[in-house]
């Protein structure tokens, strides 16, 4: 049958659909589907034909396990030797080291960031709630071992102020619950402590030895799971931690350290408070003994700020020309401790200092087995934070100088940073960003600057160390004020960030307002659920678009969105921009009924009224007519709709039987669904669903919108439609 479509001449026959044994492979014809293309390249008045390839067939489970064993228990020199290099990676890059092209590079990173490093040690120390000799520890520790297994070449690993702030809250909860002194009611957190109500606690742990057990054994804990997580390689969840919900997470947690220090920028000795709206209660202490306040120490601090903001500013500004950060920070904290000595600051005036820093290492023990438990979930977003930052910055430092990372190795590297060294009294630490970058600005080539930081700490806690006996805290606490300017600078790109995406600016506010205000690692368990329903949103609220095809050529767009496009009578095309699953399928039929003008329910009832109003011989000649006519003005009839599924992704068994339904619901009516563009992932779940066996359902599926249209035209010829006719 030869049908006038667009000022040419198509023939079409009956479409079938073709299963090959011994694997089913479904071909679409229209005519003779041997028919080859012409030679010259013309457009061909057949539609597009193509034949699946049959499916392989999945192997049994006991050939996979063998295979399995075969792979992993096999045992060959170079295997074991690729093994050991790949958990070691020091081992395979190290022989490859160019020596007079990197060695001057890596030693003036490594230099200055463990120059830098000595007061940001000491000043984080009071952030999660330890002595300062910890704080030097774990800088030292892990920045040998990422060094060793690590395979970032440029991420500073050490001492991270959001990781300090959880383990602070949990040391300060466990501190709390174990019956010891609080700090403000204590005058030497060293001194032996009465009221034990924990049996558990030996008598002879103070509140120090007591404070770093608990930071060691949730480090330790963390660092459990951040191997695990190694070991069943699930690396890739770093993925689903956005940029959003991770600067979301850190500005909220910068806004409670910054709460957390207003005490010592004061002098004010006043308890650290636990569990949620920490950020409001410790407010409301500072401000209910403002009178108390230590003049030394605001005076200090003042002068400190005055000092650091305007120099940290000069390090931001300049930081292309200068060769490397000028260490403000460092001669602040040599001239404020001078200053403290012979000040007499802590005799005369009761400031606050650091105490006595011993030098050398403290024997290694065992974390205590019995606060685990108490720990556990604390240290699983411990070990989630801490990971995610390191495979970000490790990515995009990757990225940048053009060689790659493994998120798995990753994974055991930190990991084994917070193992090790919570044998030797340390706390979690991960990649920090402000010290990345100095690294990257200042030369570094190889994982041999953290070497050479680790031994600029070495010589601090052999020797340097006890210097600093004099240090006020409140100089501390300015550095760590100071150094969250990065984080908080985020609150002046809000409108950008708003104009860019309105969801992912959503997803930040609401996670830093939880994290601050509510519990820091609420936050980050508001922000990955906020994540997932947002995308889970952006499904619901797909559209159904309606198509219209261009003049110059068959190309279908969206109708709204350009000008110039034309429909065909009889049959409306329209578009999907989702996969179709049990959380939008009911939303995808009427969004589809809502876009054609078509309800079947509502034309069924119509129906069923006129029935019983008219009789059966009227209903019949009205069942016609509903079925075709649409609201709209002026009304449209329509025989065919066409689905362009170019944009469906999946379809799960709920989205089929919505595909199905739709189908039966229109064929009901008279109305034709033909399906067009589907991914062969769509095919086979459709296929799977029984789509298929349903009566002429095989025939209507196609390659292009545009067989479809032209297959949805001659068919409503050939039944006689009058709409086409005409």
């Amino acid at each position: 049958m030869k049908v006038p479509l667009c000022g040419r001449n198509f023939t079409f026959s009956s479409q079938t659909l073709h299963f090959r044994n011994p694997e089913p492979s479904w071909i679409m014809t229209h005519g003779d589907a041997s028919r080859p293309p012409s030679e010259d390249g013309a457009e061909s008045d057949q539609p597009l034909v193509l034949e699946r390839l049959p499916k392989t067939t999945d192997p049994s489970w006991r050939t996979c396990m063998s295979r399995r064993l075969k792979k992993h228990c096999s045992c060959t020199s170079d295997k074991v030797k690729s093994k050991i290099q790949g958990f070691v990676p020091i081992l395979k890059w190290l022989p490859n080291y160019r020596l007079k092209d990197w060695i001057l590079g890596d030693a003036m990173s490594g230099l200055i960031v463990g120059v830098l490093l000595v007061p940001q040690s000491i000043a984080y120390s009071l952030l999660a709630s330890q002595d300062p000799i910890y704080g030097l520890y774990t800088s030292f520790f892990s920045s040998i071992i990422y060094a060793l297994l690590g395979t970032s070449r440029h991420i500073s690993v050490g001492i991270f102020g959001v990781l300090c702030l959880l383990v602070g809250q949990v040391v300060d909860r466990e501190l709390a619950s174990a019956g010891y002194l609080t700090e403000a009611t204590s005058n030497n957190s060293a001194a032996p402590l009465a009221g034990l109500v924990n049996n558990s606690v030996d008598p002879a742990c103070d509140r120090s030895c007591y404070a770093i057990t608990v930071g060691a054994t949730v480090t330790f804990t963390a660092g459990v799971y951040q191997v695990l997580m190694g070991v069943f390689q699930v690396g890739f969840v770093s993925v689903y931690l956005s940029d959003s919900l991770l600067s979301g997470f850190a500005t909220g947690a910068s806004l409670t350290i910054l709460t957390s220090q207003v005490k010592y920028l004061l002098g004010l000795k006043i308890p650290r408070p636990t569990g949620w709206f920490t950020l409001i209660k410790t407010w409301y202490g500072v401000f209910t003994n403002l009178g108390k306040t230590n003049i030394c120490d605001l005076v200090t601090s003042l002068v400190c700020l005055l000092i650091l903001i305007p120099t940290k500013e000069i390090n931001y500004r300049f930081k292309d020309k200068l060769k490397a950060p000028i260490p403000f920070e460092l001669f602040v904290v040599i001239i404020a401790t001078l200053a403290s000595h012979f000040g007499h600051f802590n005799a005369d005036y009761g400031s606050g200092v650091a105490g006595d820093i011993p030098t050398g290492f403290l024997p290694p023990q065992l974390p205590s087995w019995s606060l685990i438990p108490n720990v556990a979930v604390d240290a699983f977003s411990i070990a989630i934070v801490g990971f995610a930052i390191t495979v970000s910055l490790s990515e995009m430092f990757a990225k940048k100088h053009g060689y790659s990372v493994d998120a798995n190795q990753e994974m055991y590297a930190i990991g084994f940073c917070n193992i090790i060294p919570s044998f030797f009294r340390c706390f979690a630490n991960s990649a920090a960003l402000t010290k990345t970058l100095v690294r990257d600005s200042t030369g570094c080539h190889t994982q041999l600057s953290g070497l050479v930081s680790a031994l600029v700490l070495l010589l601090v806690l052999l020797i340097i160390a006890p210097l600093f006996y004099s240090l006020q805290k409140c100089v501390l606490a300015v550095i760590i004020v100071v150094n969250l300017r990065g984080a908080l600078r985020k609150f002046t790109e809000i409108p950008s960030m708003w104009h860019l995406n309105r969801i992912d600016t959503g997803i930040w506010l609401l996670t830093m307002a939880t994290s601050a205000l509510v519990n820091t690692e609420l936050g980050l368990l508001v922000g990955v659920l906020a994540s997932a329903f947002s995308v889970i949103g952006r499904t619901q609220r797909a559209q159904m678009l309606e198509l219209g095809c261009a003049s110059s050529r068959e190309h279908y767009e969206d109708l709204t969105a350009y000008y110039g496009l034309h429909t065909h009578p009889g049959v409306a095309v329209f578009r999907y921009q989702a996969p179709v699953y049990y959380a939008n399928q009911s939303l995808f039929k009427k969004s589809l009924y809502k876009c054609t003008g078509l309800n079947p329910g509502k034309a069924r009832r119509r129906m069923l009224k006129l029935k019983r109003q008219n009789g059966e011989k009227d209903a019949v000649e009205a069942d016609a007519s509903t079925s075709v006519t649409l609201d709209g003005n002026p009304p449209r009839r329509l025989h065919s709709v066409v689905m362009d599924c170019s944009a469906v992704l999946f379809l799960d068994s709920a989205g089929v039987n919505a595909v199905k339904e739709v189908h039966k619901d229109y064929g009901e009516l008279g109305v034709k669904v033909i399906l067009a563009q589907c991914s062969t992932s769509v095919v086979d779940a459709l296929e799977r669903g029984g789509y298929f066996s349903d009566q002429n359902g095989g025939e209507r599926i196609f390659f292009t919108i545009a067989d479809a249209v032209r297959y949805a035209q001659s068919h409503s010829v050939a039944n006689g439609d009058c709409d086409s006719k005409c």
